[in-house]
Formats: structure tokens, C-alpha cells, sequence
């Protein structure tokens, strides 16, 4: 958080001495016109005193009031600043909250909440359960460091593949989820696809030098407008199964 900027005296001293001038060119005024009616003069000590006086009372006093004026302008700007900083901060731990640390898409909690939302809109679309294929062999062959990234780029590669409003979630391990806002079966199907075909076009490497092919197999489900989410996610996870029965890398919906 930024400091507050100390008051400009130079401005203050500018100000008060505008005062002051006002001040005396109101208070000889004044005497010029009142004193000649009141059977007087203006004149010597008299008028030192007219002029005199106006910058004696004055200048200080508006040195004063301009100085706490300008400290509480300079606090309002901080404070303001620091509930913008604040209310940044807030978003961003939200945002933080809904998100898979290690892959960046929408951890399992958040994407079901925002499964059961669009299916209380009486949205429909593509519900895709996908799982990496031998991923297993891939953590015990060569690492846990080399499953986690093998993860954290599948995870890059569906959140770049999705639409705009579809939903990218990690439902936990090697498995994640997809809604495809409003898509048709065919898209679906296209889309389901597209990311095998993308999985499989992957040039992971280990340390070594060694490849690590990736595989994905994917279970699909089309929702009807108020669908149940969890009998959907229930339904695509038996499709899931079947593409792993039928020799995995593969779509079944």
C-alpha cells in the first residue's frame, strides 16, 4: 500500500498568502469607505493597522486550515485507495477459493455449484467426465513432479479448448469435467474429440529426455434443460467406465 503524500506547503503558503491578500484588500476597502462616512481618515497608524492587521489574522489562520484541509484531502485519496487494494485483494482470494491450485481450473466443489446453478436456470448442454489414461504408470515410471505437470497441462489444454461459458472443472486426481454451455449432442461429441486428439498430440517429456505419452478417455452425457446434476455426472461416469472397458483413449457417450 502506497504512503500518504505529506501535504505541499509551497501550495498551502499559496493559498494563505491569497488570503491575506484578499483579506487586506477587503479590510482597506471597508476602512476607505466607512471611515470617511464615520467623519474619519485613513491614515497612518490607522491605516498599518488596516493593512497589517488582515495578514497578522489571517495568514496563520489559513496556514492551519489549509494544512489539516490538505491532510484530510491526502487521507480520503489513501483510503479510497486502500479499499480499491482491498476489495482487489478480496476478488482475487475468491477467485483463488474456486480454482485448483495445481491445474487452475475450477475445483470440484465450485464447478457441482455451478453445475446445479445452470441446471436450476434451466440450461442444457454436453456433460463430459474425462480421466487420463495409465496415469498411475506415468507417477510410478517417472514421478510424482512429472504427474503433476502431465495434470497441470491437461488442465491448461481444456480450459484453452472450452467456450467462453462452458465450465472446466478437476473433480479430483487424474479426473476432471467439462459442461458445454448449450451445446447440441454433435458438438459434444466434436468437442470430445477434439480434446482425445489434443491429449493425445501432447510432447510431454521427462527430465531424462524420455517421452510420456498421454492418453484421455471420455465418458458424455447431453443434458436436458433441468437436469439432475448429479444423476448427469452419475451417467457420464458410466459412459466414462465403458470407454475405459473398451480399451481407453477413447469417446463414449
Amino acid at each position: 500500500m502506497k504512503r500518504t503524500r505529506a501535504p505541499s506547503m509551497y501550495r498551502i503558503f499559496g493559498k494563505a498568502l491569497t488570503v491575506g491578500v484578499v483579506s487586506t484588500l477587503a479590510s482597506l476597502l471597508i476602512s476607505f469607505v466607512f471611515v470617511p462616512m464615520m467623519g474619519g481618515k485613513v491614515a497612518g497608524a490607522g491605516l498599518v493597522m488596516t493593512i497589517v492587521c488582515p495578514f497578522a489574522i489571517s495568514i496563520p489562520a489559513s496556514i492551519a486550515h489549509f494544512y489539516q484541509a490538505e491532510k484530510l484531502r491526502s487521507a480520503n485519496v489513501a483510503l479510497a485507495r486502500a479499499k480499491d487494494e482491498l476489495a482487489e485483494a478480496y476478488a482475487h482470494l475468491q477467485r483463488q477459493a474456486q480454482r485448483d491450485a495445481l491445474t487452475g481450473v475450477l475445483n470440484r466443489a465450485t464447478f457441482m455449484a455451478e453445475l446445479e446453478r445452470r441446471s436450476r436456470e434451466g440450461m442444457h448442454g454436453g456433460l463430459l467426465f474425462l480421466d487420463l489414461d495409465h496415469f498411475k504408470s506415468v507417477n510410478d515410471r517417472f514421478g510424482h513432479a512429472m504427474g503433476d505437470e502431465a495434470l497441470r497441462v491437461v488442465g491448461t489444454l481444456l480450459a484453452e479448448l472450452a467456450g467462453p461459458d462452458d465450465l472446466v472443472g478437476r473433480l479430483g486426481g487424474e479426473e476432471f469435467a467439462i459442461f458445454l454451455h448449450e451445446a447440441s449432442a454433435e458438438r459434444m461429441l466434436d468437442h470430445s474429440q477434439t480434446i482425445r486428439e489434443t491429449v493425445a498430440a501432447v510432447a510431454l517429456r521427462a527430465p531424462t529426455g524420455m517421452p510420456v505419452a498421454l492418453g484421455i478417455s471420455i465418458g458424455a452425457f447431453h443434458c436436458a434443460p433441468r437436469f439432475d446434476p448429479v444423476e448427469a455426472l452419475a451417467a457420464s461416469d458410466r459412459n466414462l467406465y465403458r470407454a475405459k472397458s473398451s480399451g481407453r483413449n477413447t469417446v463414449v457417450a
